[in-house]
């Protein structure tokens, strides 16, 4: 298929597998496109019906709001998914979800979360974010967003998963702290790490799977792959395919 690619591995991959009989996708940063969140559950679906002797997991690894258009649809769309794939689809919380949680409680957050994307989530909404800074700026905006959101969003977000494991990958939005046992990682840190996870030499028997950090191409070191490849900006979702011990991108406008 055109848009199914193999990845020159940069560095010699740790030997990993995924669970026998399953063929897992993890998708990345979706980020407000709808447009894309569906090509590409479009193109999983199609690869997935040539391997009918495999079962078809997908994992979404988080942060499915924020500046892109279309938030409160893609969020209708995954929970459509989860109703027709049941436990067949892993739902994963990002930092956008999170902050967006935080919001509906403390107005504290608003500044910040519009600074990074939460203005495009609040208008799919058709809420207008306050222009002040002051807590009390945005008492009527977290108002009209509680009054906007359905309880079938709030619950969505409420029950999004912070990690899973499949076979021998773990699945994670932002990455773990190094060295750290993964029953003892922090909510923030599989969140929010960045620098300190994506710059460790390989210390975990499992390779780890995550979105958070965009870059142009899907990136594969021998003990992470990174599938942020920046969709609300370049049009370019990325979602790694596995199977046995073979690993494979899909990714939308290319």
């Amino acid at each position: 298929m055109a848009w199914l690619k193999a990845k020159t591995r940069i560095a010699p991959p740790v030997a990993a597998y995924a669970p026998v009989g399953e063929v897992v996708y993890a998708i990345g940063d979706v980020h407000g496109r709808d447009d894309l969140l569906a090509t590409i559950i479009d193109r999983i679906e199609a690869d997935a019906a040539d391997a009918p002797g495999l079962k078809a997991r997908i994992v979404a690894l988080g942060d499915y709001i924020d500046r892109g258009p279309d938030s409160r649809r893609v969020i209708d769309r995954l929970i459509g998914l989860k109703h027709r794939y049941g436990d067949r689809l892993t739902l994963l919380r990002g930092n956008h979800e999170a902050a967006m949680l935080d919001f509906m409680h403390d107005t504290r957050v608003g500044v910040t979360w519009c600074e990074f994307g939460g203005r495009e989530t609040m208008a799919s909404y058709g809420v207008i974010a306050a222009r002040g800074r002051k807590p009390e700026d945005w008492q009527a905006v977290q108002q009209a967003l509680h009054d906007a959101v359905p309880e079938a969003h709030v619950q969505f977000l409420a029950d999004l998963e912070t990690y899973a494991v499949f076979g021998d990958y773990v699945f994670v939005h932002a990455g773990l702290k190094p060295h750290v046992p993964l029953a003892q990682q922090s909510e923030e840190d599989m969140l929010w790490i960045r620098d300190e996870f994506l710059r460790a030499p390989p210390w975990l028997s499992q390779v780890v799977v995550h979105g958070h950090s965009p870059s142009s191409e899907p990136v594969e070191r021998p003990s992470r792959i990174g599938v942020d490849t920046g969709a609300y900006a370049t049009g370019v979702l990325t979602a790694v395919r596995l199977e046995a011990d073979q690993r494979s991108f899909l990714q939308t406008g290319v």
